[in-house]
This record gives C-alpha cells, sequence and structure tokens, in this order.
C-alpha cells in the first residue's frame, strides 16, 4: 500500500494551491466541523476552486454511524461522483470519519486530510487508519486506507487552546519513548509551553511514515504506536459518555504510566526510566480519577482490536527509545498497574 503525500508548509493555501496544481476533480467538496468552520475554514476558502461544504457537529461523541449517515446523504444529494475530492479540514476525530465516509462512498473517493489539532498533525492523519466509535469501543468500524495527500500547516495550531496542544503532545511523547531516547531527554527538559512544535511535528511525522511504509497493515512494526493504547483506549472509552470526558491524550498519559508500570514489572523497564516516564507525565497531565472497581474498564481492554485468542496483547517499552510488541498480558497486570497510577 503506497503512503500518501505529506507535505508540511505554515501557509495552508500554498500547500493546496501545490497540491491542486494540475489535477481536474469533477466536484470538490469540503468537510469542516462546528470549530474547524469558524476557525480554519476562512484561511482556504478563497483559494478553493468553486467546492460546497458539508459542516458537522465536533467532539469524539459525533463519531458514529448518525454522523456518517449524514455525510453519506450531502455527498449524494450534491450527485458527487467517483472524480470528485474531499478536502477534511479537522482533527483526528473529523480526519477518522470523513476519510471513513469518502473511502467507502461509491467504493472510494479522492481525500487529503488537512489536520488542524496537534494530536492530528503528529498522528491520526498519517497512517492510513480510518473508522468510527461504535457501542462506546473507540475506532471498532473502520478500514485501512491512505488519503491521497496529507497536508499538514503548523500554523493551524494558534487556534487551538491549551489543552488540545496537551492532548497532542502525548503522542509526541509515545514516539520518543518507542524510538528516540535522545529526543526524549531533550523534550522532558522541557514544559508544555516551551516545546518547538514544528521540530516536533517533523520528528513525529518522519517516524510514524518510516513505520508505516514498513508495515501498513499492521501486522509487525507498526504495532509499537500502540504503546499506552491499550489501557489508554479504555480509560478515554469509559469516559466517553460521562460529564468528565476526557480528551485522547489525556487518556493515553494514563496509559503510558500504566504500561510502563507493567514493563517494569516484566524487566523490559528499569525503575528509574519507570518513575522519569512517570513523573514528567506527572508532570504535564492532570491525574485522573479513576473508577474505584475497574471492571468497566477491563471489559473495555478485553474489546482492544490488538487482542487475540482471548489474550491481551500490548506493546510496551523496551528500555527508553525501544519496544516490543504483543506481550501478552494478564487481567491481574492490569489491575495491579491501575492500583499503581491511583497510588501516585
Amino acid at each position: 500500500m503506497p503512503s500518501s503525500h505529506i507535505s508540511i508548509q505554515n501557509n495552508p493555501t500554498f500547500l493546496l494551491d501545490d497540491f491542486l496544481s494540475g489535477k481536474d476533480y469533477s466536484s470538490i467538496t469540503v468537510l469542516t466541523d462546528s470549530n474547524t468552520h469558524i476557525l480554519c475554514y476562512p484561511l482556504i476558502q478563497t483559494n478553493l476552486p468553486d467546492h460546497s461544504v458539508i459542516n458537522i457537529a465536533a467532539g469524539e461523541e459525533n463519531k458514529n454511524l448518525e454522523s456518517c449517515k449524514l455525510i453519506w446523504e450531502k455527498l449524494t444529494e450534491r450527485q458527487l461522483d467517483r472524480h470528485s475530492l474531499m478536502v477534511i479540514l479537522g482533527g483526528g476525530v473529523l480526519g477518522d470519519m470523513g476519510g471513513f465516509c469518502a473511502a467507502t462512498f461509491k467504493r472510494g473517493i479522492d481525500f487529503i486530510l488537512m489536520p488542524t489539532t496537534l494530536l492530528s498533525q503528529v498522528d491520526a492523519s498519517v497512517g492510513g487508519k480510518l473508522g468510527i466509535d461504535f457501542q462506546n469501543f473507540k475506532n471498532h468500524i473502520g478500514v485501512f486506507c491512505q488519503p491521497t495527500a496529507t497536508l499538514i500547516c503548523p500554523a493551524f495550531l494558534t487556534s487551538l487552546p491549551e489543552r488540545e496542544l496537551r492532548s497532542g503532545f502525548a503522542e509526541i511523547i509515545k514516539h520518543c519513548l518507542i524510538s528516540d531516547k535522545n529526543m526524549w531527554d531533550v523534550i522532558r527538559k522541557r514544559s508544555l509551553n516551551q516545546q518547538n512544535w514544528n521540530e516536533l511535528i517533523t520528528h513525529s511525522v518522519a517516524f510514524k511514515k518510516h513505520v508505516i511504509e514498513a508495515d501498513p497493515r499492521e501486522k509487525g512494526l507498526r504495532k509499537i504506536l500502540n504503546f499506552g493504547h491499550t489501557i489508554g483506549h479504555a480509560v478515554e472509552s469509559y469516559f466517553l459518555d460521562s460529564d468528565n470526558r476526557l480528551f485522547h491524550g489525556e487518556a493515553i498519559s494514563v496509559g503510558m504510566i500504566t504500561e510502563s508500570y507493567i514493563a517494569h514489572q516484566k524487566n523490559l523497564l528499569s525503575s528509574i526510566a519507570l518513575n522519569e516516564i512517570k513523573d514528567y507525565l506527572k508532570q504535564i497531565y492532570p491525574k485522573v480519577a479513576l473508577p474505584d472497581t475497574y471492571e468497566q474498564i477491563m471489559k473495555l481492554v478485553l474489546q482492544d482490536k490488538k487482542n487475540k485468542s482471548n489474550k491481551i496483547l500490548m506493546a510496551l517499552t523496551e528500555g527508553i527509545g525501544h519496544a516490543r510488541w504483543d506481550v501478552e498480558v494478564s487481567p491481574g497486570e492490569i489491575e495491579e498497574a491501575l492500583k499503581y497510577y491511583q497510588s501516585i
């Protein structure tokens, strides 16, 4: 599976002009959400040829079949054919769902991603994983399909509140922990507001692109990208319908601490490294109040897509800067790790 063309440029109109040059799409539609329609769409509106706009409600709670149905209905009403283009202007939620809709509409139309959050720029927009949540399970329904292009504009980050930046930073931290100890040593000496986002976006995109080109369908190496996500996704899903919904990176910070503890218990990570990871994440992310019992979180873990033959399989750090995948972990080890997190 070929990877999409990825461009990083601080001017979004230059990115679009370069991509559209010489192309002849029968129609173009832009997919926005209620945030990006106001904050980001005006920055590209005048540089697009004749186009339509589909605007949907923002938020993970809307990443579902009902929203897909709305998008497919709009595409059908506007008579888009298979020679059309969808420009998806939004964060990871919109990219996952919009890409899924484009990949399945009339068996697939071209789509480009213009990620507008740090999380989507360093993670969700690179890799070709598309999908929606179903019955409270994250990304339960989906496909692998590469966008025609991914156009990354760090200038969009100026519209983000600090909590959104913090959420995206979790994926940067993950990339460093599983691949680059030197970069980990750089970022852990800086606070959130001292980070060089342009440098870190370029670093994360290059690393993830390398992994995906080596293993596009997640049969081996690509599984290391799931570090922190077995427990992290379960925690995120647990809070999805609550009044205290977590941002993705906040849940993944819980996952990285707990899964680092499991790695330490399996002699893959030293106590010094565990404390290094725990102390930095504790500095960046507020502590999450987990439920007193772990039954619901464990039910969600047991539905994780990485599991096989009723075995819970994780990607774990092997020291800092390396990772191992398909490590079998027991429910008891997960419960102990959650207790460790609560004790911090």
